[in-house]
């Protein structure tokens, strides 16, 4: 497995496309199934959001001073997904706006993906080089060994507490 920060989180972000993907294509009428995607999913976005605030996005604002505003938005970002992953994992699946909430989640999470892996992971990669890369990836797999399952376990709940409060 490589340990290049960006081939990391590219792979993560493969991972919970493919989750979307399959959200999608489960049917109207597919309760059960769709609620287990969606767990998935909590899960998926919970740890990657994770390790990105507390690895990624730190390191970047250091060392890419130019990205700080990017960086800024993707901190946002994550916050709205945050607050989305909340009130998801709290409905019910049979509840009227869970398909809702969810397509509004997949959109956002869609974008964030977009914007990071076509407009500034390029940049993170040409003024960081390899080696510092695999260094934060290093510490990208580290945290993800701790990081949070759930929205509501108490190291989830201070991220969202920071986001706000930031």
């Amino acid at each position: 497995m490589s340990t290049d920060a960006l081939v990391i989180l590219k792979n993560d972000h493969k991972e919970i496309r493919k989750l979307f993907r399959d959200f999608r294509s489960a049917g109207d009428n597919a309760v059960k199934t769709k609620s287990a995607i969606v767990d998935k999913i909590i899960t998926a976005l919970t740890v990657h959001t994770y390790i990105e605030n507390e690895v990624l996005y730190p390191r970047v604002r250091d060392l890419v001073p130019d990205l700080g505003d990017d960086v800024l938005e993707s901190y946002e970002e994550h916050h709205v997904a945050d607050v989305l992953i909340s009130e998801l994992a709290a409905m019910s699946p049979d509840d009227e706006r869970f398909d809702a909430k969810t397509t509004v989640l997949i959109e956002n999470v869609e974008h964030h993906i977009e914007e990071e892996e076509d407009e500034w992971f390029p940049q993170v990669r040409e003024s960081l080089g390899r080696k510092t890369l695999q260094e934060i990836g290093a510490e990208l797999l580290e945290c993800k060994e701790k990081a949070p399952t759930s929205p509501a376990q108490p190291s989830a709940l201070k991220k969202a507490v920071d986001a706000v409060a930031s």
